[in-house]
């Protein structure tokens, strides 16, 4: 499990230290005025010099009642149900600041720099995510890097390999392959039939209705 928390944290730290602030209605506020979703649901935009809040309302997904073919597959979607809606909000906070810490990086404008930045970024993101990933368990550990997948539409190697380099994300896929761990795990609910049921769950979750 340590060396499952030590992959976890090297794709956290590929993007950067976020603190996503609220309102009192516990909305999401952006650290400036954007005009794109925050969380898919919100809208920050100016008019007229003044800031509003518009609600963009969700599709709802209405799915029939699951039906089990045997007990393994009732006790799969059960132990999804669990792993799900305890990785998820990691999984979309890596997606909601990806491109924020990208931006970013391309700003320093020496490799030293950026170097110096990722030492400095881990030793802050290992202290404040310490105390939630080491109570995650190998299972969970996994769905949160096939989640990773899903909120980015790319694998966790690739997403370290355009962060770290080739070298640094090769090290880390053969490091935790030998704890079962693939950064490269694919997402293809249309085709896996585990996965078909990974992403009902991830819109009932997203819709409150689990």
């Amino acid at each position: 499990m340590r060396i499952l928390f030590c992959v976890i944290i090297a794709i956290l730290c590929a993007f950067g230290s976020y603190a996503q602030k609220v309102d009192a209605d516990g909305v999401p506020v952006p650290a400036s005025v954007v005009k794109k979703p925050v969380n898919g649901r919100y809208h920050f935009i100016t008019e007229q010099g003044d800031t509003a809040l518009m609600v963009v309302l969700n599709n709802v997904t209405v799915f029939p009642p699951m039906k089990f073919k045997n007990k393994k597959q009732e006790e799969f979607y059960w132990r999804t149900v669990r792993d799900v809606k305890r990785t998820l909000p990691y999984a979309k906070l890596i997606a909601e600041t990806l491109l924020e810490t990208y931006e970013y990086i391309e700003t320093l404008p020496t490799q030293k720099e950026r170097e110096a930045h990722l030492s400095q970024m881990e030793k802050e993101i290992f202290a404040q995510y310490k105390p939630q990933l080491k109570k995650f368990t190998k299972s969970q550990g996994k769905m949160l890097v096939k989640l990773i997948n899903r909120e980015t539409n790319q694998s966790s190697y690739n997403i370290l390999k355009a962060f770290l380099g080739s070298f640094r994300a090769g090290f880390w896929q053969t490091f935790g392959k030998f704890f079962g761990v693939s950064l490269k795990t694919s997402y293809k609910p249309d085709k896996n039939a585990d996965d078909a049921i990974i992403e009902r769950v991830c819109i009932l979750v997203e819709q409150g209705q689990l």
